[in-house]
């Protein structure tokens, strides 16, 4: 693939993973292993609230293909396959599910020196298509985002969003939710490996003149143990602790609290990834 702008999806994606990654309120149990064959093998037990779910899933690499099926409690299997390079500089994603069948969408993916584009077409009764373009650099990038419903014949989205990106910071501005609201991001990396950094979000809704100011950033305490922490106008306070106990199994201890709510107990969540 090129070295182009990126995907659409990836402008804003660096606050997002630090505003919201690995911060969860329930408890998460994964065990990772790989066959002689070479396939994946992950199992996945959650509880949330009084509910329990698990699942267990396959992943498998052939030269340029990915066969990816999981299956969760509710018996429902879910299968995704991905081709790089059928044609040059291109990857194909298909995905179904049963026995909801209209859960099915084929993605195409195009990259270049300087544009990305994609195209999914979501396979219901009645297909919606959704398109991306990008265009740029790796440096700074446009893009702009549309979903089209052919049989009502309307769009049920777009967005529009700019990126710019430096060796020790990235800014990213989005218009979205069909231009009633924009958000505007700023991350600044504090070390050479980005593993410590600090980001700032604003998100503004013009339909409901509601603000949202978001603070936050991440710490490396050392190259095993990574502390992060958020919080936003509202008074909504979130923070983690991540330690890698043995190579690749990382132990996830977050939390949340609502410092404006008369109910000052926190929502705490677990989580343990073992991989071998």
């Amino acid at each position: 693939m090129s070295k182009g702008p990126g995907l659409f999806v990836d402008i804003g994606k660096r606050a997002k993973d630090l505003l919201t990654k690995d911060y969860t309120s329930d408890q998460k149990f994964t065990v990772s292993t790989y066959t002689g064959a070479g396939v994946a093998i992950t199992s996945t037990s959650l509880k949330k609230g009084g509910l329990s779910t698990g699942d267990v899933a396959a992943l498998y690499k052939y030269k340029n293909t990915q066969f990816d099926v999981k299956v969760d409690t509710d018996s429902n299997i879910s299968t995704t396959m991905t081709f790089t390079d059928i044609l040059p500089s291109t990857k194909t994603i298909a995905s179904f599910k049963v026995p909801d069948y209209n859960a099915g969408k084929l993605e195409v993916q195009y990259f270049h020196h300087h544009a990305t584009f994609t195209t999914t077409i979501a396979l219901y009764k009645t297909p919606v298509v959704d398109a991306t373009a990008t265009i740029g650099t790796p440096s700074i990038a446009f893009g702009a985002e549309a979903g089209y419903d052919p049989t009502k014949g309307n769009f049920t989205k777009y967005t529009a969003g700019i990126s710019v990106t430096k060796p020790d910071s990235c800014a990213s501005i989005i218009l979205g939710d069909k231009g009633d609201s924009i958000k505007a991001s700023y991350v600044h990396y504090l070390d050479n490996l980005k593993k410590s950094a600090a980001v700032g979000e604003i998100r503004r809704k013009f339909s409901t003149n509601e603000n949202t100011f978001t603070v936050g950033g991440a710490y490396a305490v050392d190259h095993l143990t990574l502390i992060k922490a958020k919080l936003n106008n509202h008074g909504r306070l979130g923070a983690l602790l991540q330690h890698e106990v043995i190579p690749k199994s990382l132990l996830t201890v977050s939390g949340e609290l609502d410092t404006k709510s008369l109910d000052k107990s926190p929502r705490l969540g677990l989580a343990f990834a073992l991989k071998p």
